[in-house]
């Protein structure tokens, strides 16, 4: 990377943390793609669309999902440059545009959900410290489809009788409120009756909270104990399966986005694969038609 395009990244990040308020990792992503694009080009902010163009085939190489991140990361140096007046043209319709398929997530039946229930409600029923605490973790799991870290980080007080909701920090420091059940409620204060004390996490561990890969490899314990293959489980698989029984069950599509913390729609839209048979049934009982005589 030339000394002047240097300056213009520079230049570019600062803009991206001052106004977009870009997370430091967020911010070595761009630096990255950048230097690695221009690494192809002879001047990365006098680029050309032809220059442009030609990228394809130096990236052929890459993961699609790669391509469409440097890609990403182009369009947005080239409108800062724009915006700032550091250029007049945007050479950035040229950039290569993968087609990437969303993967599909893992998900469990229902019944393999209750299965996890029976199995670690058995055990609670003992006592044991760990096995109470693994029951609350499944019921927040499972029951308000939290995110792994959201989980661990719960502070001691997040869950209060008087209230059905959780106040939840989430991607990008952006805070939302979420459900919890009655069933999750109970199971928490049964662990707060018996949690140890002295911490601001409701779930502690040493000096801190739980930490994700603990958390992770709880879940495929648990998974295990109902006789699930552990491969199968994890943190986020329990969070796909509320979001798919949801919609299942009716949810609006637009309220399964608030209460995942999707910002865009489109990543919550993925679930609506597995119930395309819900779907079938619901036009051929529901649409005007369907009460005609053929």
């Amino acid at each position: 990377m030339t000394p002047d395009d240097r300056a213009l990244v520079d230049q570019f990040l600062d803009m991206m943390a001052a106004e977009a308020g870009s997370s430091r990792h967020t911010l070595d992503a761009y630096r990255n793609d950048l230097k690695r694009a221009a690494e192809s080009l002879a001047s990365l902010g006098m680029a050309t669309s032809d220059d442009l163009s030609r990228l394809g085939a130096d990236w052929a190489g890459l993961a699609p999902s790669t391509v469409a991140r440097r890609s990403a990361s182009l369009r947005r140096f080239f409108g800062f440059l724009i915006d700032d007046g550091l250029r007049r043209d945007d050479p950035s319709a040229t950039l290569p545009r993968p087609r990437l398929e969303r993967p599909l997530p893992r998900i469990l039946e229902q019944d393999e959900v209750t299965r996890m229930f029976e199995a670690a409600e058995d055990k609670a029923s003992s006592g044991e410290l760990v096995a109470v605490r693994n029951l609350a973790l499944l019921e927040l799991l499972y029951g308000s489809g939290l995110r792994a870290t959201e989980l661990v980080s719960l502070p001691r007080g997040a869950v209060r009788a008087s209230q059905p909701f959780l106040m939840v920090l989430g991607k990008g420091s952006k805070e939302r409120l979420v459900p919890i059940s009655a069933r999750a409620q109970s199971a928490v204060a049964k662990w707060l009756d018996i949690a140890p004390g002295g911490t601001i996490w409701l779930f502690p561990s040493g000096k801190s909270h739980l930490s994700r890969v603990r958390l992770f490899q709880i879940v495929r314990s648990m998974a295990a104990d109902a006789g699930i293959a552990p491969e199968r489980v994890s943190p986020h698989v329990l969070r796909h399966a509320f979001a798919t029984h949801l919609l299942a069950g009716g949810a609006d599509l637009r309220v399964l986005q608030s209460l995942l913390g999707h910002a865009d729609i489109a990543t919550t839209q993925i679930y609506t694969h597995v119930d395309s048979a819900r779907l079938v049934e619901l036009v051929n009982a529901r649409h005007p038609l369907a009460t005609r005589g053929r």
